[in-house]
């Protein structure tokens, strides 16, 4: 299911008010279900820290990408293996299990895990506590904890919320009236602090003026890759426009793009129809690591990635405050 695309949009009949006051009180019970749940848990305590990295919206904000860069950083503070621990959303395993990319595949892990694998050490459990364990008994130095703002299984040593820098926190509604998991002022007040990822809109800035603690900026960065001719892309991510500007960037000829849900598992018959939609134009096939991992291996031989990577403007700025945060397990080393 993609975002219904009122969720962004704050003021007009474009917005949707009706349908948004209709939906309201179930984005009540939606927040209180989500408060009762952080309210009522029993964090598993692990003798390594825990870094949480969430958000407070539905939909991409880049927290696979920063996921990588967060734990290439702390490989090199903490000396030593970093995993991360996922729930798998997409797969079929409960776990918990340590993902190999050679044997698992997206239906076995969901994609994001089996793309992460490909850099280190990825955890895969619907329990989070066990999976985390099964990271800690396997000699990791640190966790981080994928999506993980509103799971409580895991007591948090540090928690980041990333934050789109154009749509903030939407039409700041709960879903299904809006984008929001929890109310700002309730998931800010968790938070350690914020990532805000690309280039930053005003209402974004509103959105988090109430918060105290540190604000970093990132930036998604694609790879350069070289193609002769028209490029047909095609993804099922958060915010499927960000890969389209993505290619266009680049400055790839892109004769069009077509989105899908997040998540999607693509039936032989839609990549038939990208395969000859792509020949009739004489374009060549492009989409995301993301979706890469999904496709089938004959069919993902055909297929260009576009690489991307999240990059820091205060890299050091942001060494330090890690280094602050995790001083404790550093001197114990």
């Amino acid at each position: 299911m993609r975002a219904p695309s009122f969720w962004t949009i704050r003021f007009g009949r474009d917005a949707a008010p009706i349908l948004r006051l209709l939906l309201s009180p179930l984005g009540a019970l939606y927040g209180a279900s989500v408060a009762r749940r952080i309210a009522k848990a029993s964090p598993l305590a692990l003798p390594i820290p825990v870094i949480s990295i969430g958000n407070l919206t539905a939909g991409g904000t880049g927290k696979t990408p920063f996921s990588q860069t967060l734990r290439t950083l702390l490989a090199e503070l903490l000396d030593g293996q970093i995993g991360i621990v996922s729930r798998g959303y997409g797969g079929t395993l409960e776990g918990p299990v340590a993902v190999d990319v050679g044997a698992h595949g997206a239906e076995d892990v969901g994609d994001e895990p089996l793309m992460l694998a490909q850099g280190g050490p990825v955890f895969v459990g619907r329990d989070r506590a066990a999976a985390g364990k099964l990271a800690a008994e396997q000699g990791m130095k640190a966790l981080i904890l994928d999506d993980g703002h509103q799971n409580p299984a895991l007591a948090k040593a540090l928690s980041l919320v990333v934050v789109d820098g154009q749509t903030g926190f939407g039409n700041g509604h709960l879903i299904p009236a809006g984008p929001l998991r929890e109310k700002p002022a309730i998931g800010l007040a968790r938070a350690d602090a914020i990532i805000l990822m690309g280039p930053v809109s005003d209402d974004t800035l509103e959105d988090i003026a109430g918060f105290e603690g540190p604000v970093f900026h990132a930036s998604l960065i694609a790879k350069p890759i070289a193609i002769d001719g028209p490029v047909l892309g095609f993804c099922g991510i958060g915010r499927p426009e960000k890969f389209d500007a993505t290619l266009r960037s680049l400055g790839l000829n892109v004769v069009d793009l077509y989105p899908f849900a997040d998540h999607h598992r693509y039936r032989l018959d839609e990549l038939g129809r990208l395969e000859a939609d792509a020949r009739a134009a004489g374009a060549t096939l492009v989409t995301t690591e993301k979706d890469h991992v999904r496709l089938p291996l004959d069919f993902a031989a055909k297929v260009r990635v576009v690489p991307i990577e999240a990059v820091l403007a205060d890299e050091a700025g942001f060494r330090a405050f890690l280094r602050g945060k995790l001083d404790s397990y550093i001197r114990q080393d």
